[in-house]
C-alpha cells in the first residue's frame, strides 16, 4: 500500500512517517519544510520512502503525486487559532484552497484520511460531552476552516475525519506552542505558571496514540469509512487549572497563579465523548502522566524559538 502524507516533517507527520515505515508501508512525504526541520533525515536510506520537497499549494506536483498513492493524508496546515490569525491569507490558501483542490483531483477508490479538530465544538453547555453528532460551534478561523473542510470531505465515496483533541507528547519535530507542552516547557523553565480563564476545559490526546489511529483506519479501512470520529483521550477532559496541578505533581515548587486579564483565542471550553471510536476496538495506550513524564525527560533538548509554529 502507498502512502502520501503532506506535511509529513511536521509534529505529528515525523511521528507518523515512522510507524508506517517500520509497518512495511510504502510512504511519500511533500514538505516545504517552512520551520527548516530535519526530522525526517533518518528515513533517506530505506526504499519505501520518498520524500518531495515542495508546497501542497503548487497544484502541478499535487496532482502528480495523488495518482500514485492509495491512501492520502493531509496534514500540511497553518495550525491553531494563534498560527492563522497572524497570517490569515496563507492559513485560507493552504487550509482551504489547497484541499478543495485535493478534494476535486483525488479518484475513486482512494482514501483520504483527515485529521480535523474538536475545537469545533466551540464552547458546549454545562458538563455535557460533545459526540459527533453535538452542534458545531467554530469561533477561530481555524476551527471554522476545519468545519467547512469537514463538509468538502463528507461529500467524497471514501473518507475518514478525525477530529483530533490537543496533541501532547515529544516528536522528532517538536512543538512547544501546544497547551500541555507548553505547560511543562514553562512549569520547568520559570517554575510558576500564570493562567487565564483557569476553568476552561478541554480534551487532549498523546501524539503516539494519534498516530495509532491513522494505522488503525488504514489496517480496517471498511469499519471507518464514511465516517467522522473524535479521537481524544476520555481521562483527560480537563480544565487548565487541573492540568497545571497535574504537572504539580511533578514539580511541586511550581506556583500556579490565576490572571483576570488574557482571553483564549479560541474561547474553548467544552468536555469530548470518545465512546465511538473506542467502541471499534481504540483505546490510548498513553495517559497525561505518561506525556508530563516523558517531556519533563526530554526539556534538556528543548529552546522555545526553535520549537513553535508561530
Amino acid at each position: 500500500m502507498k502512502i502520501l502524507i503532506t506535511g509529513g516533517a511536521g509534529y505529528i507527520g515525523s511521528r507518523l512517517t515512522s510507524l508506517l515505515l517500520a509497518q512495511g508501508y510504502k510512504v511519500s512525504v511533500i514538505d516545504n519544510l517552512m520551520y527548516r526541520q530535519n526530522s525526517l533525515l533518518d528515513h533517506f536510506s530505506n526504499p519505501n520512502f520518498n520524500f518531495f520537497y515542495g508546497d501542497i499549494r503548487d497544484q502541478y506536483i499535487m496532482k502528480k503525486l495523488l495518482v500514485n498513492h492509495d491512501v492520502v493524508i493531509p496534514l500540511a496546515a497553518i495550525v491553531g487559532a494563534p498560527a492563522c490569525d497572524k497570517n490569515p491569507i496563507l492559513a485560507t490558501e493552504v487550509n482551504v484552497n489547497s484541499l478543495r483542490f485535493l478534494f476535486d483531483n483525488i479518484s475513486k477508490g482512494q482514501l483520504i484520511l483527515m485529521p480535523t479538530t474538536n475545537s469545533a465544538y466551540g464552547t458546549s453547555i454545562a458538563d455535557n460531552l460533545c459526540t459527533e453528532e453535538s452542534p458545531l460551534n467554530p469561533i477561530s478561523k481555524y476551527a471554522r476552516d476545519k468545519v467547512l473542510v469537514e463538509t468538502w470531505l463528507q461529500e467524497l465515496d471514501s473518507f475518514v475525519s478525525l477530529r483530533l483533541a490537543t496533541v501532547f507528547g515529544v516528536s522528532e519535530r517538536m512543538r512547544l506552542d501546544l497547551l500541555v507542552n507548553n505547560f511543562v516547557f514553562r512549569a520547568f523553565t520559570d517554575r510558576y505558571l500564570v493562567l487565564f480563564e483557569p476553568n476552561f476545559r478541554r480534551n487532549f490526546i498523546h501524539i503516539s496514540d494519534v498516530c495509532r489511529v491513522f494505522e488503525l483506519v488504514i489496517q480496517e479501512p471498511g469499519k471507518f469509512i464514511g465516517q467522522v470520529f473524535n479521537v481524544g483521550l476520555s481521562s483527560a477532559n480537563l480544565s487548565k487549572v487541573q492540568l497545571a496541578k497535574q504537572i504539580q505533581n511533578y514539580l511541586p515548587d511550581l506556583s500556579i497563579m490565576i490572571s483576570e486579564s488574557g482571553a483564549d483565542p479560541d474561547k474553548r471550553d467544552y468536555l469530548v465523548s470518545n465512546q465511538k471510536i473506542e467502541s471499534l476496538g481504540f483505546k490510548p495506550a498513553k495517559n497525561l502522566d505518561n506525556g508530563i513524564s516523558e517531556l519533563l525527560s526530554a526539556m534538556p533538548f528543548f529552546n522555545e524559538r526553535s520549537f513553535t509554529n508561530l
